[in-house]
């Protein structure tokens, strides 16, 4: 079950995009979540040993690339602003005691309590052709920093409290500063996501490899069969229907 922290923004967006007439052409929008797949809480698949349940995102900044065969779903395609995120989190385990101990793990290897953040990345087109990477994007835009231990366990949508502009060619990621569980596994070949770095691609991070505002990244990290589970909801920007010339 989605839990909503998103009630008054949402709804005046709505109405905003209902009342509007039909030449306006404002739409609310859900970026990655459009798939035949809806968003979820992730859990260790069945006969899965829980020290091989890699749900846990850590430090690094996430792209879905493919969901459902879906290339790029949250890429944005009309012009906008960004309003609210959803992210789906893991419960980690049914048993409190568990829990707490996988919290605490978590908290004293990465640098704190669950944190997650939207990103905006644009990619990279050099002029000179030789300086061009695949895979290479800039953060052009970020969220605020969600603390999300108390949401652990569904699917949280997130208000932000200063909308983002977007534009077309934009993706939405998903960044953890420190860790969230945010990913579901073993999937079919149907999904995919890439991370922003570029070796030791097997293994956890063992510095902050989130992207921030400023830098160029390569994502070159690869993983199929899983699918970070997040999505973004933009309000696109109406069509003029009686511009000023």
């Amino acid at each position: 079950m989605r839990r909503s922290l998103f009630s008054a923004a949402v709804a005046a967006a709505s109405i905003f995009a209902a009342v509007l007439p039909p030449s306006a052409d404002a739409q609310v929008l859900e970026l990655g979540d459009q798939t035949a797949t809806p968003l979820v809480a992730p859990t260790c698949p069945a006969g899965v040993n829980p020290s091989q349940c890699t749900i846990v995102l850590t430090r690094v900044t996430a792209l879905a690339t493919f969901t459902d065969g879906t290339y790029l779903p949250t890429m944005v395609t009309k012009a906008g602003r960004i309003v609210a995120f959803t992210v789906g989190l893991s419960s980690l385990s049914s048993s409190t005691t568990t829990r707490k101990k996988d919290i605490d793990y978590l908290n004293a290897n990465y640098g704190g309590d669950a944190q997650v953040q939207m990103t905006i990345l644009r990619e990279v087109k050099h002029k000179n052709k030789k300086k061009r990477k695949k895979h290479e994007f800039r953060v052009v835009a970020e969220s605020g920093i969600f603390h999300v231990v108390q949401y652990l366990g569904s699917v949280a949508q997130l208000p932000l409290q200063k909308s983002v502009e977007v534009k077309p060619g934009d993706l939405v990621a998903l960044t953890t500063p420190t860790w969230a569980p945010v990913l579901a596994i073993d999937l079919s070949g149907n999904f995919h996501y890439r991370q922003s770095r570029n070796h030791h691609c097997d293994t956890p991070p063992t510095v902050q490899k989130a992207q921030a505002t400023g830098g160029d990244t390569t994502y070159d990290c690869t993983y199929g069969g899983t699918r970070p589970e997040y999505a973004a909801t933009e309000v696109t920007y109406p069509v003029a229907s009686n511009p000023v010339h």
